[in-house]
């Protein structure tokens, strides 16, 4: 980024035959040079070519040591300016060394730096590269901590240099006893982990950036909290599945939900699929293809016979595969069809994605590694998860062990 050469004034020579060494630093195409107060003879920067050689007169090794030093400043002011503005003034820096001005620094900000942080993902965004649900989490990540720092600290914002571990931790009581959000107080361990896992990846992203030079989050080291996933049995995926409903809104939930039972896909992934999400392949098989808006993990799930009859249901009646339906209303329509279904489980939008995942695939011997590409998870031991809660697997390979025995 920032280059230093330095090189002999020929020209000027004083009494003694020695001409001044003068730096020329460079940096996206512009240039200044500046004297460092260093004299030599011509004769001896040649013959040391230009102090790169090995060098014996004493007078040469601290001539050589002060350049050294002199680039090695150079370069940390240069730092510093471009901590403050990217467009670095090469004359304010050439003033900075020459000790006739003096960097005011102005320490950046903990919301500064989400504020960056956030800047960077909406691009990732716009390029179709993240979701947008995953950018709200950011922006609430934001306001959480904004609050935070007014209720405890009375200030509107806090140098990053400031933040301690005792700053992270309180902050982390804060959100699971004090925060509120639609009239509910408090946050659950699950959340709060990847609220402080967000703060994480927003200072990591500006140590990159060299904005700060270390993560102030990286005390922070809280678990996740491991609990079963609700999914549907067979027999209550069949309970709705032959239900009918006379309003044409609890049909049109039911269809939508079961479609995600049968193919995996997250409210966001499943609003976004077309007809030319549907592919098929040598064999005649219908494959829906697609990437995860979370992760960008390729997501190629083939299409079930209850999977195509909802397609069928709703094709040419809207651009997407099936019904848009806000996650709001979807939730609360699912409350009324578990109620007339005689279900007691809270249903949503991703016990139908734990439901592809347990009841319709590894319930049905689908390999694990199947059923994670499928799912679009980054990594298998996302998808084990599922793979515990079910005793049925676990009773069947049993019974082969009893049979041998027997």
């Amino acid at each position: 980024m920032l280059k230093v050469i330095f090189y002999l004034k020929y020209a000027k020579v004083g009494k003694n035959g020695e001409s001044p060494i003068f730096a020329r630093i460079s940096c996206k195409n512009k240039t200044i040079s500046m004297s460092t107060g260093k004299f030599i003879s011509k004769e001896r920067w040649v013959f040391t070519g230009n102090l790169r050689n090995v060098l014996k007169l004493e007078k040469e090794k601290v001539i050589k040591n002060f350049i050294d030093l002199f680039q090695l400043h150079a370069e940390k002011k240069f730092v510093e300016l471009f901590k403050m503005d990217p467009e670095v003034s090469l004359e304010l820096l050439k003033a900075e060394l020459a000790g006739k001005t003096k960097i005011k620094t102005r320490h950046i900000t903990i919301l500064e730096i989400l504020e960056k942080h956030n800047k960077f993902f909406a691009r990732k965004v716009e390029a179709g590269e993240r979701s947008k649900a995953s950018f709200q989490k950011y922006e609430r990540s934001y306001d959480l901590l904004r609050n935070f720092i007014k209720k405890h600290y009375g200030i509107d914002d806090m140098p990053a240099d400031d933040i301690s571990s005792g700053f992270v931790f309180t902050l982390e009581e804060y959100l699971k006893y004090e925060s509120s959000f639609k009239g509910k107080v408090g946050i659950k361990n699950n959340s709060i982990v990847k609220y402080m896992r967000m703060y994480k990846t927003a200072c990591k992203y500006n140590v990159r950036m060299g904005v700060i030079d270390k993560d102030p989050f990286s005390v922070y080291d809280g678990k996740l909290h491991v609990t079963d996933a609700i999914f549907l049995t067979q027999e209550e995926l069949d309970r709705i599945e032959s239900k009918k409903f006379s309003m044409k809104r609890l049909e049109r939930v039911k269809d939508v939900f079961l479609f995600s039972c049968y193919t995996g896909y997250a409210p966001v992934d499943a609003a976004n699929l077309t007809s030319n999400n549907i592919s098929t392949d040598g064999k005649d098989n219908l494959w829906i293809m697609t990437n995860r808006a979370k992760t960008t993990i390729r997501a190629n799930v083939p299409v079930l016979p209850p999977t195509l009859m909802i397609i069928n249901k709703y094709r040419n009646m809207q651009i997407g595969l099936i019904p848009q339906i806000s996650n709001q209303k979807m939730n609360a329509y699912l409350k009324e069809i578990a109620d007339l279904c005689g279900i007691d489980k809270h249903l949503t939008w991703y016990v139908a994605r734990h439901t592809f995942a347990t009841t319709v695939t590894l319930g049905n011997g689908v390999r694990l590694e199947n059923v994670s590409a499928m799912m679009g998870h980054t990594n298998i031991k996302q998808t084990q998860h599922y793979a515990k809660v079910l005793d049925i697997n676990v009773m069947e390979d049993m019974a082969k062990l009893k049979e041998k025995y027997a």
